[in-house]
């Protein structure tokens, strides 16, 4: 299994507080997320300005896109994004135009897996082109003691062995990740742990230490 990269998540509300917070750990991340919450605040302006002073990172349009699925795909990426996320309830002909503007730029899609979607989605969607999706316990999830369970892991690993690359989301600590040495992960995504921490710095070099003894270095 090949190295998970670290994604710092900027789901602020004001675009100045989303690039201080880039800023201070450009060299401790890998991608950069423009959040739900910043790009509904922001506008499509987010993810101009993070192409703009990022130029090489991966940045992702995280839209949870539903429909129009070629529309938005274009605007995403015109605008600087590498890889926009898509809803997992968005219908398939969605994703496929979505994706078949992805394949154009050299861009990619990411499922977003909230609320119910079935093994047989996923392998449509994997049939279709898509390789990637996001395993996401949620805000309000977290809220209400949701924790990590075995039905998890066994999920991911499933969706591992489609052939889809599982980026991980909702509430990650660096102490989560030995739970997930066993998933081709593509990404832990990380907010809060991050941008909402005191030292930053120091609780991404954190991620990279565990990342590092769970699957080795780059």
């Amino acid at each position: 299994m090949s190295r998970p990269l670290l994604q710092l998540a900027l789901d602020h509300t004001c675009l100045s507080s989303a690039l201080q917070d880039a800023e201070l750990l450009q060299d401790d991340v890998d991608i950069v997320e423009a959040g739900t919450i910043l790009c509904l605040s922001e506008g499509i302006n987010a993810i101009r300005q993070l192409r703009l002073h990022y130029p090489d990172k991966i940045i992702v349009a995280d839209w949870k896109v539903a429909d129009a699925g070629e529309i938005l795909a274009t605007q995403a990426f015109d605008a600087g994004a590498n890889w926009m996320t898509m809803i997992c309830a968005a219908p398939l002909a969605t994703i496929e135009k979505a994706h078949h503007v992805a394949k154009q730029r050299k861009a990619e899609i990411q499922i977003e897996l909230f609320g119910n979607w079935t093994f047989s989605d996923a392998k449509n969607w994997h049939a279709i082109g898509i390789r990637q999706v996001i395993y996401h316990r949620g805000r309000d999830a977290q809220a209400n003691g949701q924790v990590w369970d075995k039905e998890d892991i066994s999920r991911m690993k499933k969706l591992s062995d489609i052939g889809l690359a599982v980026s991980i989301t909702g509430g990650i600590v660096p102490t989560d990740l030995l739970q997930f040495k066993d998933i081709s992960v593509q990404a832990f995504i990380a907010g809060r742990a991050l941008s909402g921490s005191t030292q930053p710095k120091q609780v991404a070099q954190a991620f990279h230490t565990q990342i590092t003894q769970l699957w080795g270095k780059a």
